[in-house]
């Protein structure tokens, strides 16, 4: 990612820029999920109109693991 003084984006431009949040918020999302498999915590998710817990084992790996 480039960084904000790197960039000749202006600060609207950047907040304009959907492509660039929807990536960094899905980087985010995959690091977090990550973060609490290796740890062995549950991930708390929003399905059919209620709050369901995925287990540690039954998060998907990331991506790096999955292609060894």
């Amino acid at each position: 990612m480039t960084r904000f003084a790197e960039s000749s984006a202006t600060p609207a431009d950047r907040v304009d820029d959907l492509p660039r949040i929807l990536r960094a918020m899905r980087a985010a999302v995959r690091e977090a999920v990550e973060r609490h498999r290796r740890a062995g915590h549950p991930v708390a998710v929003w399905r059919h109109g209620r709050v369901e817990w995925i287990g540690p084992a039954d998060l998907p790996p990331a991506e790096d693991e999955e292609q060894e």
